[in-house]
């Protein structure tokens, strides 16, 4: 096997820091054309609108595929792992960003972090014997805990 050249690896960090910045342009480049898309949509509506249809428009949209983020019981086994580590009770927030931080999903994702919190407070709800327990703190937030 042959020694690379240099051994601080800069041709690679270079490489890898070009290609993270073009995957950034095109998010950027995507983000536009979705806003873009939106305003289309709402254009569309308002046309609609002026023009007297009186349709539910939601009904004619078409179903979209379910994002699939968890199989199944994997959700509440994370839960579950989160709670009996931890030393306090903790938000369904707080255990959102718990998982997602251990899954390495992209915790600016906002839509993806409310969305997980709310799984997280239904499974939490859900789960049967009583073994995650509901409290309050002091400001009024529900916390969960393991018995």
């Amino acid at each position: 096997m042959r020694r690379a050249r240099t051994d601080d690896y800069q041709h690679t960090i270079s490489g890898l820091l070009t290609k993270r910045a073009d995957l950034f342009n095109e998010a950027e480049t995507i983000r536009d054309r979705l806003a873009e898309i939106r305003n289309d949509i709402d254009a569309i509506d308002r046309t609609l609108t002026v023009l007297d249809y009186d349709g539910d428009l939601d009904a004619q949209m078409p179903r979209q595929k379910r994002q699939v983020l968890f199989g199944r019981g994997e959700l509440t086994r994370q839960v579950l792992s989160i709670l009996r580590t931890s030393r306090t009770p903790l938000t369904s927030r707080q255990i959102a960003q718990e998982i997602v931080s251990m899954s390495g999903m992209d915790a600016r994702d906002r839509k993806t972090v409310s969305d997980l919190t709310k799984r997280v407070g239904k499974a939490c709800r859900q789960y049967p014997d009583g073994t995650i327990r509901k409290a309050t703190d002091a400001h009024g937030n529900v916390v969960w805990g393991v018995k």
